[in-house]
């Protein structure tokens, strides 16, 4: 049986059991039952490494059949339709809703100086070098690896970082954290493994090698940030619908996934953030805390000093 994957909820400050999507599966490919060893891991390695399979279910779940699914999903996972910028009626496919826009009122921007970017699951590391990472103790994050780019893997090295998994079930858009000037955004291509705990406890460096996308983010508060999208199996893509080099605003829209679930990773020069201490707590105590767009993430450090 797949081990329960408890969170923290930030909003109702409660410790929660996640539902997980597609939970017979996982277990299947992530297993370590003899038949998951036998059938599930092959099955796991030619499809992660195989983008038409990926490809194919988003396209299938774009298909107008697809949304005789919706109701009983918002009713599964509890989803609350009142936030939706549409009606349930007007999405023509599940992947249709899945890439949902909300109404603003649903996603207050706090005043902070930096803000969350997409609902999710998170962990908050003020300094990578030392931290002690969630799915396997005393491993190392591959920064190198993760940004194809020594010299950059370098400044980054001794910095902050954020890491959020979107389950299905979550509102699948993402925003910037901070004011600035985004550049364009560089694909970094590679596999397409679950991004879900399961996976990432037999193989942390999924999020170095699964196809990413790598976006700079010039700020005044924070110095360069680093804004990277990890896809996962049955992500069809990662769209972005910002314009590079024109000035976005914390909270402005930079992109969503298609189907599935998904990462994002910021990265912040050393010295330049003090995340919420309520965030920090969370993973330090080995718990992912669950937030919502547009909450408070921290401050600059130069501003506080």
């Amino acid at each position: 049986m797949m081990e329960p994957i408890i969170y923290f909820d930030r909003l109702s400050k409660k410790k929660l059991e996640e539902k997980v999507y597609g939970q017979k599966a996982l277990q299947f490919l992530y297993g370590d039952d003899l038949l998951s060893r036998c059938f599930g891991a092959p099955l796991l390695h030619l499809l992660s490494r195989i983008s038409f399979f990926s490809a194919f279910v988003g396209y299938w779940q774009s298909r107008p059949f697809t949304k005789k699914k919706i109701a009983s999903f918002i009713h599964q996972y509890q989803i609350e339709a009142s936030e939706f910028k549409n009606q349930i009626s007007d999405f023509k496919s599940f992947n249709d809703f899945f890439i949902r826009e909300l109404k603003k009122e649903s996603r207050p921007i706090a005043k902070s100086e930096a803000t969350i970017p997409a609902d999710g699951r998170y962990w908050f590391y003020p300094q990578i070098s030392s931290a002690n990472f969630f799915y396997v103790k005393n491993k190392t994050f591959n920064l190198i690896s993760l940004l194809k780019d020594e010299k950059l893997a370098h400044r980054y090295e001794h910095g902050s970082m954020v890491i959020a998994r979107l389950c299905p079930s979550d509102y699948h858009r993402f925003h910037f954290p901070c004011d600035g000037v985004p550049h364009e955004t560089k694909l970094l291509n590679g596999w397409l493994y679950s991004v879900n705990p399961l996976a990432l406890k037999k193989d942390f460096e999924i999020l170095t090698t699964n196809k990413r996308t790598l976006c700079c983010l010039d700020t005044k508060k924070f110095g360069q940030v680093l804004y990277l999208e990890v896809g996962a199996t049955s992500v069809g893509s990662i769209h972005q619908t910002y314009q590079p080099f024109q000035p976005c605003c914390k909270g402005d829209e930079k992109g969503y996934f298609s189907f599935g679930g998904s990462t994002l990773i910021l990265l912040f020069e050393p010295q330049t953030i003090q995340f919420d201490q309520d965030l920090v707590q969370a993973s330090k105590e080995g718990l992912e805390i669950r937030c919502l767009m547009g909450q408070s993430m921290g401050s600059s450090i130069k501003s506080s000093s």
